[in-house]
């Protein structure tokens, strides 16, 4: 060993190892456990678990109020049902014999920027036009932004959904942030952003564009002051109640290697036809 090396490993001391992960978050040693200062036992009984949530990324417990508007959120993005590719690779993946545990990684890896990001898109386009709002006003900055959407050719995320005219969970979201900005729980004026994107974008249409479950929650996440990263978390933890029943559902199934289409259906071939291999 190096002399060099030999100096640093005498030099490193007890605080130097333990300080390598230090954190915020969590404080354990024989026989305690804390969470954000708050010890385990004491948690149990008498917090939920939005509220938990709450205080694990955000580092303290939040009111009554603001606990129950994150629940509905939470409970609200649950499921959307075996066609939604997160959901339908866990079930594919379940019946492959990876395990409970490999079915719900399947799933949830899935749930990236296309297929489960729209939610933290739409938090970040609502902080956007916030910033816009406070010199031009809210109508004028939703007006500046749709444009900027319209010479992208690019859709408004959180508005507009491909199976339901008006999505059945816009509106007891909706209705409960309304009922804590009169409570004063929540400011409010992401939701008169996102009301205002809705009226905007309906202007002109035969049918409405009416929020959806990302536009919706996210409504509800920034309310109450996460950041748009820290939306699509809660997302994520969310859908994987969804993921983890479907899984388990198509593992007691006890059907093996199911793919996508059911046989004897194939996937339509657009490739060459057949030919013969030229050899040398």
């Amino acid at each position: 060993m190096s002399s060099a090396r030999e100096e640093a490993i005498r030099t490193t001391s007890t605080r130097d190892v333990t300080d390598w992960w230090s954190t915020a978050v969590s404080d354990i040693e024989p026989g305690v456990i804390r969470l954000r200062g708050y010890p385990v036992q004491d948690l149990i009984g008498t917090t939920g678990f939005a509220a938990m949530i709450w205080l694990m990324v955000r580092g303290e417990l939040p009111s009554e109020a603001q606990a129950a508007l994150l629940e509905k959120a939470l409970v609200a993005a649950v499921d959307h049902g075996p066609q939604a590719p997160s959901i339908a690779a866990a079930r594919m993946a379940a019946t492959c014999g990876v395990g409970l545990h490999g079915a719900m990684s399947t799933g949830v890896g899935l749930l990236g920027d296309v297929h489960g990001g729209a939610g933290q898109q739409c938090m970040e386009v609502l902080a956007e036009i916030r910033e816009m709002s406070e010199q031009d006003g809210i109508e004028s900055a939703v007006t500046r932004k749709l444009a900027q959407f319209r010479a992208q050719r690019r859709h408004v995320p959180g508005f507009g959904h491909r199976f339901h005219p008006r999505d059945p969970r816009r509106d007891p979201l909706l209705r409960a942030v309304a009922e804590q900005v009169t409570a004063g729980t929540v400011e409010g004026c992401h939701l008169a952003i996102a009301v205002e994107l809705e009226r905007q974008l309906a202007a002109g249409r035969a049918k409405p564009v009416p929020m959806n479950i990302d536009g919706v929650t996210a409504v509800v996440y920034v309310e109450l002051g996460f950041s748009p990263e820290l939306g699509r978390g809660l997302f994520i933890l969310s859908r994987s109640v969804g993921i983890l029943a479907h899984a388990w559902e198509e593992t007691m199934s006890g059907r093996r290697i199911k793919g996508p289409i059911p046989p004897p259906l194939l996937p339509t071939y657009v490739g060459a036809d057949e030919r013969p291999v030229r050899r040398p």
